[in-house]
């Protein structure tokens, strides 16, 4: 596998509290890595980690062999796109304005305006997630589904290699979960690492190639789904009895009850 995000030894702390201790992972180029672990593991801080927002006590993030944390924001957006959990506005600003800020980082510093690609890449990205009959519609009007699928167009938009998602699918009905996931598949196909939280794990083991499980602020496991997601692990990690069994696609979760 090529490398593509590389994160050694990092540690993250929050009003003065230890989040994240000595986190070590790999998202590889090409590849979905699913972030996986139960509430409070510490997997939203550490994105933030990642992409900027949150100050690193130690550790290195990298990303291509390049310290992805030395970049400016300029450069780091021209090379990273981030999804969050759930970001609204009060702005008044149409779907198409909304998905059109992932171009910002790839305009002249000396010309306003869009550069003469820019309507083309934002009409694709609409497309891709199913949203180019909102184009028009104010942002703030759409249900929270609607807006997290404008967000990933928007990061789109930005035509990263480096594509962060935190639980990207929390506000999707199923069908939309599907295309979505599907859709990030396809990016990962054509080249791009693609990391991104997810709190389901049979989605995680259909859809992601490689997976890292994080439990009380560390990594607790790291590698190929099937393999990962062991009855021990969904037992000491999760506090479940579970184990993996033949489904019509690959093996799903079949859980059992409280361990």
């Amino acid at each position: 596998m090529t490398a593509g995000l590389t994160l050694s030894d990092v540690h993250l702390r929050r009003g003065g509290k230890p989040i994240v201790s000595g986190a070590g992972l790999t998202a590889p180029a090409g590849k979905v890595t699913g972030l996986v672990g139960p509430n409070g593991a510490g997997k939203s801080t550490l994105i933030g980690g990642i992409v900027g927002l949150e100050r690193l006590e130690a550790g290195a993030v990298s990303f291509e062999g390049s310290d992805l944390a030395a970049l400016g924001r300029r450069e780091r957006a021209r090379v990273c796109a981030y999804v969050e959990q759930s970001a609204s506005t009060e702005e008044r600003l149409s779907v198409r304005d909304v998905v059109a800020l992932g171009r910002i980082p790839h305009g002249s510093l000396w010309t306003a305006g869009a550069e003469p690609d820019d309507n083309a890449v934002v009409g694709a990205a609409l497309e891709r997630v199913g949203m180019s009959a909102f184009a028009a519609r104010a942002f703030n009007t759409l249900s929270g589904g609607e807006q997290q699928r404008v967000h990933i167009a928007r990061a789109l938009a930005q035509q990263p290699r480096l594509l962060v998602l935190d639980e990207p699918t929390s506000h999707l009905d199923i069908r939309a979960q599907l295309q979505v996931l599907a859709l990030l598949a396809e990016e990962a196909s054509a080249g791009g690492t693609v990391l991104l939280a997810l709190h389901d794990l049979n989605l995680a083991l259909r859809f992601c190639d490689w997976l890292v499980v994080m439990h009380e602020g560390q990594v607790a496991a790291e590698g190929l789904p099937a393999e990962v997601l062991t009855e021990g692990l969904l037992a000491r990690v999760y506090g479940v009895m579970a184990r993996l069994v033949p489904g019509p696609d690959g093996p799903i979760i079949a859980y059992q009850g409280i361990a």
